[in-house]
């Protein structure tokens, strides 16, 4: 008898672990029921001329709720994530209120229902005072893990003493989520920003902080016996350096380090190219790129991170740090797999493989039946320019806008549902919490 399934996507090439094979994919229940079938279903979606990926994961996020939702709020940064094809993020905790107990992950999670339009999970904030409640903290449901800000950071979210660092390390046993830039450092060279000149960002914010701090953190998670995940790594020193210790540290680059270079950026976008860690030389850059061919990172990250004109506008140094990303992840990766800088084989294992095995998500991150019906759906022909018409953030802007581009999400499909399709949202938002292995 033949078959019946909720979905099928006809026509399309696929990407499957064994190789990208040209075949029907059946959805029964949210979940992949076949590769390579026939029969009846509800509904069919043409994928003739695409490329039915694994469903794109962003495991770094600033959504902003609660708190500072005039900048964003997980309502608007999800419908961002979902239009530039991708299935599910990571939040991070820097709200108002913190992130950084159980209740504030209860609220945030609340907000979520209902109000996401993709995938989702929040980090725990570590602080001074909760340093010794992680290992409770990061099994709760929805938690994607533990978040440190060794540095740029305000308030409880900074943990910059290796007293508090070492208790953080040793409190818990999921992978710890590190920003690794060196306080004592940056205290200590702030007369070398430059009123009104956002290109000494980098120089006072430089090689040497981020390098202390990942040394730092790779003593501590060593004698801890801890997995940590550096985020945002911006220096070819620290992926030299971590990837000496690839059995404890894993780590996140961005698309904005790999594409930017300080010497065009700061000319052409002044504050708008200010984050954090900064956006640096183009030797830098070049640098990442042959470590990431290395397979050194593990993953993108967007490090999504959004502020207003208005506050964009101020001069620096009063100017915040940190530029939209999660809708622009998906096309300036496809951009760099047009343009020959790395095989849509290692994207995918950055965007889908690389989170579900380092962060152990269930049923997630690849093509394979029994699994969820989570696919990126893009068309790696597609020539288009990003146009601020298309950006879907509350803060109204991206570094990349103007850039021509060859490389399009065209679907998004979350356990089996439409969520969006050529640029046209489904009607209601879907999107539901993570589940993790290590939290049952």
């Amino acid at each position: 008898m033949p078959q019946t399934f909720d979905l099928i996507l006809k026509n399309g090439r696929v990407f499957t672990p064994g190789g990208i094979v040209e075949a029907d994919v059946g959805v029964r229940g949210g979940k992949i029921a076949g590769i390579g079938v026939s029969g009846d279903a509800g509904e069919v979606i043409d994928c003739t001329g695409l490329m039915v990926l694994p469903g794109a994961i962003d495991t770094q996020v600033h959504f902003r709720e609660p708190g500072l939702e005039h900048k964003e709020d997980l309502k608007s940064g999800s419908r961002a994530a979902v239009l530039g094809g991708i299935t599910g993020v990571f939040e991070m905790p820097n709200t108002r209120p913190n992130t950084d107990s159980a209740q504030a992950l209860i609220d945030k999670l609340a907000r979520a229902r209902d109000r996401m339009w993709c995938e989702h999970a929040f980090y725990m904030g570590a602080t001074n005072a909760n340093a010794r409640e992680l290992a409770e903290l990061e099994m709760l449901p929805g938690a994607a893990g533990i978040k440190v800000f060794m540095g740029a950071s305000t308030g409880d979210l900074l943990v910059s003493e290796d007293d508090v660092l070492a208790e953080v390390m040793k409190s818990g046993r999921r992978r710890v989520a590190i920003h690794a830039e060196d306080e004592a450092r940056m205290q200590a060279r702030m007369g070398e920003r430059v009123d009104g000149d956002p290109s000494s960002h980098p120089v006072w914010r430089d090689d040497e902080s981020a390098i202390l701090a990942t040394r730092r953190i790779l003593k501590l998670a060593r004698a801890a016996g801890r997995r940590i995940h550096v985020l945002h790594v911006t220096t070819p020193a620290e992926l030299e350096l971590l990837s000496q210790h690839k059995d404890i540290a894993s780590c996140e680059v961005t698309p904005q380090h790999l594409t930017l270079t300080g010497e065009e950026a700061y000319p052409a976008l002044g504050t708008y190219a200010q984050m954090n860690p900064p956006i640096r030389s183009a030797a830098h850059r070049d640098g990442l790129w042959r470590w990431l061919n290395q397979g050194v990172p593990d993953v993108i990250g967007s490090d999504h991170a959004p502020h207003t004109i208005e506050e964009k506008a101020k001069p620096y140094p009063a100017s915040p740090s940190g530029m939209p990303g999660v809708q622009t992840l998906l096309p300036l990766m496809l951009n760099h797999v047009a343009e020959g800088r790395l095989t849509l084989e290692r994207l995918v294992d950055l965007v889908s493989y690389g989170p579900q095995r380092l962060f152990g998500l269930k049923g997630k991150g690849r093509i394979v039946a029994g699994y969820d019906a989570d696919f990126t759906v893009v068309d790696l022909r597609a020539r288009w320019t990003i146009g601020e018409g298309w950006l879907a953030s509350r803060c109204g802007w991206s570094p990349f806008t103007g850039m021509e581009i060859t490389g399009k999400p065209m679907g998004t499909i979350i356990r089996g549902n439409r969520v969006m399709w050529d640029g046209q949202l489904a009607d209601t938002a879907i999107g539901t919490p993570f589940r993790f292995d290590e939290t049952g």
